[in-house]
């Protein structure tokens, strides 16, 4: 390594952490497992996506020229069908702006692949899944370069599956919110708590009002049961649910009922 290489050397490789604490998916303090798709069943984050995703979709899209000291709009530019109308004959200019745009809200990176023809032109834009995207550094050359790992059919212009790499040309790569500029922290993994209380207190509330509403409650019998389970079932069969809630119970053989109440 000689002494300019040593005074000027690139910068270190793009990682997804902070202060040495990778943001990663699991369990969280609610003990709800987060990650990108189950915080979708969470309805504000639901809510919160899809309109700043739609809002962002139907904006206006056009391509400008500079020209002194204003601009002009260029229809007759070849990116301008691509961005305006279709960027590949699978989608719209609208579905792909959503997509990327709720890529970028849910995984903090928006990734497309950019096809050129031989004389390098821009014939299309498909969408890329953050989860498959690794932004890594050539060693030898300090330039970036992006691993995309395939493993089912969501990209027609992979023949086979596996890692891909790509080059910084052939990617277009939207960061999110992140310290280095290059690549953008997951919204989702930053607010996983939050996330996972949220789960939570939906999961709790709905086996509440499956069970009728009410707290639980023990049966007092006055002898021994061979098989309280099947007590158990049969009690929860007739008197449980929100649907049953109100019911007349009948008990038989000294059974009683003993309420839990609610604090």
């Amino acid at each position: 390594m000689n002494l300019f290489s040593k005074l000027f050397r690139s910068r270190d490789k793009p990682k997804n952490h902070l202060g040495g604490l990778s943001f990663l998916f699991g369990q969280t303090a609610a003990g709800k497992a987060v990650n990108e798709r189950t915080a979708m069943q969470t309805t504000a984050v639901y809510a919160c996506v899809r309109i700043l995703a739609e809002s962002i979709a139907g904006l206006p899209l056009h391509v400008y020229i500079y020209k002194g000291q204003g601009k002009e709009r260029v229809p007759e530019h070849p990116l301008y069908f691509l961005l305006h109308d279709a960027p590949n004959p699978e989608m719209t200019s609208f579905i792909f702006r959503e997509t990327m745009m709720s890529h970028l809200l849910l995984w903090g990176n928006a990734y497309a692949q950019i096809l050129r023809d031989g004389r390098g032109r821009v014939l299309g834009l498909y969408p890329l899944l953050p989860d498959k995207m690794e932004v890594s550094r050539d060693s030898r050359t300090g330039e970036l370069y992006y691993t995309y790992t395939r493993s089912t059919e969501e990209n027609p212009n992979f023949a086979d599956k596996g890692q891909i790499r790509l080059r910084p040309e052939d990617v277009l790569h939207i960061p999110g919110l992140g310290f280095d500029g290059l690549v953008g922290y997951s919204p989702i993994a930053m607010a996983k708590n939050a996330i996972g209380i949220a789960l939570a207190t939906e999961e709790y509330g709905a086996a509440f009002f499956k069970n009728g509403a009410r707290p639980g409650g023990v049966l007092e019998h006055p002898g021994v049961l061979k098989d309280p389970s099947k007590l158990r079932e049969s009690w929860h069969a007739v008197y449980g649910g929100t649907m049953n809630t109100g019911r007349i119970a009948v008990l038989e053989e000294g059974v009683k009922y003993q309420q839990i109440a609610i604090p």
